[in-house]
């Protein structure tokens, strides 16, 4: 937990739906977080990719899209979170520079602007709008608990919370919010808010999501920021540029003890019967 952290055992989050590729999107960027910060907010969520066009919308691949940790789309996102003096979930299509490997790694700042936490995507979809496996490779991390924000919280990337492993991992690892930015389209909206609403309730935690706005070359991208309790009831859904949700670990401490909260993970039971399935969905032992 960093020095400015909150220790009431709240956490208010400003779902911040605006992308910033633009010449002006530094700036802007700059602007939002600091309307968030005034608001309240001690942390922020950017959408998917926000500083970068969304490319997938064609399978050809862009150098300057991906960039190493310290780039100048990280620098930026480090010095607008420090000047406003607020948390920042952003993140980049990440370049290895030893082996040329590129993620979609999302990346976790503190009030001023040091990188806390990184987490690569998982399942990348490969369809018309979202060629996804052309632009970058899929991480080989699972999600981990990060404990810089007062209240305990964990990273998802879009189609992760499409495969729910990493929402529950988070939730048996005490994480009290899943925060996952998206990219998606408008038209799919509402499945995709049934499953927040399941990995909230099964996850036993707070599910907030914030997409990118607006369609982008052909691609219908759109689609509310969403916040949903531990009991899968939900708290904020609209297009609003910012939409601001305090979260309350006494909440999330409540559903626990309560239906389904109470039931056991079975961790090890579960550990066991995926161990004899790995391998056979193409990844290496």
């Amino acid at each position: 937990m960093t020095a400015a952290s909150r220790t009431d055992g709240k956490l208010t989050v400003a779902l911040i739906s605006e992308v910033f590729w633009e010449p002006d999107g530094i700036g802007r960027l700059s602007e939002r977080l600091e309307e968030a910060a005034g608001r309240g907010a001690d942390l922020a969520v950017l959408p998917e990719l926000p500083l970068n066009r969304w490319r997938p919308s064609t399978k050809e691949a862009v150098d300057d899209d991906a960039e190493p940790m310290g780039g100048p789309r990280v620098s930026a996102q480090a010095k607008a979170a420090a000047a406003a003096g607020i948390g920042l979930v952003g993140g980049i299509i990440h370049r290895e520079e030893t082996t040329g490997r590129r993620t979609s790694r999302a990346l976790a700042f503190d009030r001023s602007g040091g990188l806390v936490a990184t987490y690569e995507k998982l399942p990348l979809p490969e369809e018309p709008g979202f060629w996804e496996p052309s632009h970058y490779e899929p991480g080989s991390e699972p999600p981990q608990r990060i404990d810089a924000f007062g209240l305990p919280v964990g990273l998802q990337l879009c189609s992760d919370i499409n495969r729910p492993e990493g929402s529950h991992l988070l939730g048996a690892q005490g994480a009290m919010a899943v925060l996952a930015p998206r990219a998606s389209e408008e038209r799919t909206y509402q499945r995709w808010k049934v499953v927040f609403r399941a990995s909230a309730l099964t996850s036993c935690c707070y599910v907030l999501s914030v997409n990118r706005p607006h369609p982008e070359d052909r691609v219908l991208i759109g689609g509310a920021s969403i916040a949903v309790d531990p009991n899968g009831q939900v708290l904020v859904e609209t297009t609003d540029p910012i939409a601001i949700v305090t979260l309350d670990a006494e909440v999330v401490r409540q559903a626990g003890s309560a239906y389904p909260g109470y039931l056991p993970v079975r961790a090890r039971l579960y550990a066991a019967a995926w161990g004899e399935l790995a391998g056979r969905d193409g990844e290496a032992g």
